[in-house]
């Protein structure tokens, strides 16, 4: 996926089990990070500093959508663990994350394996990729993604 691309629409289940459309989110901004696992220092992290300008997002006509290929059931309990506010959305299929180019070959400690590569998208109230995030690093990532919506919006 690339800048300008028509995201690849979908309707997957959240953490209360309720299914969400990205099409039902026409006309707003969507923020759609992708990442590897719930509970690790990493993801945690990430959700937690969206979480913390969950607010801040919203009032910029933004709505944020994490996704994994965790469950329902591991979204939920990564959400009251850790007081997540945040929508997180359950791929285990990796049809979603397949689509956007993130479910890839991984190394760790000499071997290979699938699984999903750290990404963000911002997609434009026209259902386009406005910007993308590829390799994220948790570090300072939400205000990068803070700063470039400000700066798509006021174009």
């Amino acid at each position: 996926m690339e800048t300008g691309d028509e995201a690849p629409g979908f309707c997957l289940p959240d953490q209360t089990g309720k299914e969400v459309c990205l099409k039902s989110l026409r006309r707003r901004w969507v923020i759609l990070y992708f990442y590897p696992k719930d509970n690790t220092k990493g993801c945690t992290l990430e959700a937690i500093d969206f979480t913390m300008n969950k607010e801040r997002i919203a009032g910029m006509g933004a709505t944020v959508l994490g996704m994994s290929p965790d469950s329902v059931e591991s979204h939920r309990g990564f959400c009251d663990k850790h007081g997540l506010t945040i929508t997180l959305l359950s791929d285990p299929g990796h049809g979603v994350l397949e689509a956007y180019g993130v479910w890839q070959l991984k190394m760790m400690y000499g071997k290979e394996f699938p699984g999903v590569v750290r990404s963000t998208f911002l997609v434009d109230p026209e259902g386009r990729i406005a910007h993308a995030w590829k390799r994220v690093r948790v570090a300072n990532h939400v205000e990068a993604v803070i700063e470039k919506l400000t700066e798509l919006k006021g174009a």
